[in-house]
This record gives C-alpha cells, sequence and structure tokens, in this order.
C-alpha cells in the first residue's frame, strides 16, 4: 500500500506548490478533486480532456515528482431532486471518469446521492428508520427509480472505460453501510465499490475493521480514506448520533472528525491497516484532513505521522519460523 492524501486541504496553493508539499512529507499519492463538493482547484479539467499536450504535462508533474494520482474526485448528488445540483453531480462525475481513463487513473470517488421522497418532491429525503412505513415505501421508490437505474448506466460507462467507482459511505446518502453497498453492487455491476473512510463508520456504530471483512471478500474495496471521529458519550446521551447540530458546536456535538490517532488509537488504525492487507487491498491509504482543533499543517502531520508507524509497506515474508 502506498500513503498519499485528498489534496482539497491544499486548495490555496498552487498545482506545483501542492505536489511539492506532499513530497516533503514523504508521501507518494495524491487525490485530486476535479468537480462538484471537492471543487477542482488542482484540476483544470475541461482544459485537461480537450487538450492531449496539456494532460501529458499535467501528468508529467506528477510523476517527475515520484507521486502517482490515486483517484480522482467529483462528490455530488446526481440523483438530487434539486434538477441543476443533479445534473451539474452527473456532468462533473461523466468528465471525471472519461478523465481518469485518459490519464491512467483507476478509481473516482463520489457520493451515491439522495433522491426525494417523490418525483415533484424539492429536497432530498434519507430515510433511516423502518416505522412509520411510509420511510420504507420512499426508500424502495428511491432504490428502484431512481438509484439502481442511474448507477447501472454510470456502472456501464466505468466498466467501458476500465475505471473503478468508489462511492464513500457517508450518512446523509441512500448508501452509506456495508449492505447498502453490497446492494447496489448486486444491481448494478462490480465497478462499483466503496471509498472506506472510517470516520463516517464508526458514527454510525460500525467496526471500521469488520467493514473492512465484509467488503474486503467481495473485492468490493477501491480506495480508502484515513480519518478518525471522536466520539463524545455524554453528548451521545443528549444528542444521539444522529446529531444535527453544526460542526463547529465543538463541545456539545455528539461526534466531531479528527485526525488520524485522535479519536482511536493507533492500535486500532493498525488493526485496519492489516485487515486491509489480509483481505487483498493493495492501493492508497488517502489521507483526509476535517479536524476542527487543528490547523491544516498540525492536522496533516499528525496523520502522516500516525499512519507511517502503522502502515504495510513492504510485502510479507515467507513465514520462516513454521
Amino acid at each position: 500500500m502506498k500513503l498519499g492524501v485528498f489534496t482539497v486541504l491544499f486548495g490555496e496553493k498552487t498545482f506545483e506548490e501542492m505536489l511539492d508539499r506532499v513530497v516533503q512529507s514523504g508521501l507518494q499519492a495524491v487525490e485530486i478533486g476535479t468537480g462538484s463538493y471537492p471543487g477542482n482547484n488542482h484540476c483544470p479539467t475541461d482544459l485537461l480532456l480537450e487538450d492531449e499536450n496539456e494532460r501529458k504535462a499535467y501528468l508529467q508533474k506528477i510523476s517527475d515528482r515520484g507521486l502517482i494520482i490515486s483517484a480522482f474526485s467529483c462528490h455530488g448528488n446526481p440523483i438530487s431532486p434539486d434538477g441543476k445540483l443533479a445534473q451539474k453531480s452527473d456532468e462533473d462525475l461523466r468528465k471525471a471518469i472519461q478523465l481518469a481513463a485518459l490519464c491512467n487513473v483507476p478509481v473516482v470517488n463520489c457520493f451515491s446521492g439522495t433522491a426525494g421522497d417523490h418525483e415533484n418532491a424539492k429536497y432530498p429525503n434519507w430515510p433511516v428508520v423502518a416505522w412509520p412505513t411510509e420511510f420504507g415505501d420512499v426508500l424502495k421508490w428511491q432504490w428502484e427509480e431512481k438509484l439502481i437505474p442511474y448507477w447501472k448506466e454510470i456502472g456501464a460507462l466505468a466498466e467501458s472505460k476500465n475505471v473503478k467507482i468508489a462511492l464513500e459511505l457517508h450518512g446523509g446518502f441512500l448508501v452509506h453501510t456495508p449492505y447498502t453497498l453490497l446492494k447496489l453492487r448486486e444491481a448494478t455491476c462490480k465497478a462499483i465499490g466503496a471509498n472506506l473512510d472510517p470516520s463516517h463508520l464508526w458514527w454510525q456504530g460500525i467496526d471500521p475493521v469488520a467493514a473492512i471483512k465484509i467488503l474486503g471478500k467481495e473485492g468490493a474495496i477501491h480506495h480508502f480514506h484515513a480519518k478518525d471521529t471522536y466520539i463524545d458519550q455524554d453528548n451521545v446521551n443528549m444528542y444521539g448520533l444522529t446529531d444535527m447540530q453544526t460542526y463547529d458546536n465543538l463541545s456539545t456535538r455528539a461526534w466531531t472528525f479528527r485526525s488520524v490517532g485522535c479519536g482511536h488509537g493507533l492500535s486500532v488504525w493498525s488493526d485496519m491497516m492489516s485487515a486491509l492487507r489480509l483481505y487483498g487491498y493493495d492501493h492508497v491509504v488517502s489521507i483526509e484532513h476535517e479536524d476542527p482543533l487543528m490547523s491544516i499543517e498540525e492536522g496533516f502531520e499528525r496523520a502522516v505521522t500516525n499512519l507511517k508507524a502503522v502502515m504495510l509497506n513492504e510485502a510479507a515474508s515467507q513465514m520462516w519460523w513454521a
């Protein structure tokens, strides 16, 4: 496995400055935003799609520094009832798949999206309980009429370009657990897999090591985000895990994103790295920094230091002792 970073945290730097900063920290990979929520500060997507010479020069700057691109990322909501948002998310995703194919980037990261509760809805609806039964009716409609048809089409496009789609298991979207990922994968194709981010699993009560085992057995982990979560049990007792307080209410929130090692100890992160290797994941561990208690630099460097301590970099040796 290689260690990389989702470069949106260096959005204020130029493309070359960002790459130099990544090299300075001893990383081997970059995950680059191409549009939608992450933006495209480090990727002039349209220009790279249109101009082969620009594309070659762009990739040369990366390879000259000994780096690879782990994924292009364009997280949006392509099945949103907001037609403009859905259209923009869809356009960004299709461009990212096309660009990934041209640049030999193996993965495009994104969200599954969330539909409304009927054809003329104005806002997304995320059902999370089975009763009253109307919620189940909404969920069934969303999957059958919106989610599966959309991702069948996108999955087929990705397969035709030899690109994998990695859906981030993020609360608020229809694919947010190992079960929902595997359900959609079964209904579509194997190009659809997970961008497994343990930070979103912890606050749902899911053990990331167990999730790695579940998805790894199916070959369904296409990418991995390294971000931690701190669960404040006292605040959970007040607000529950579906806490709707804004992220800046740090003293009262039930959970808060943290840099790697600041929510769960390194033994937990070591277990995750071991499980990834055991179940066949051999791509990139990509740092995502969203720690509200730390500066960008401190949070990033903390993650780099802690992950370097637990990463498995060399191939396993033969069992010389047995």
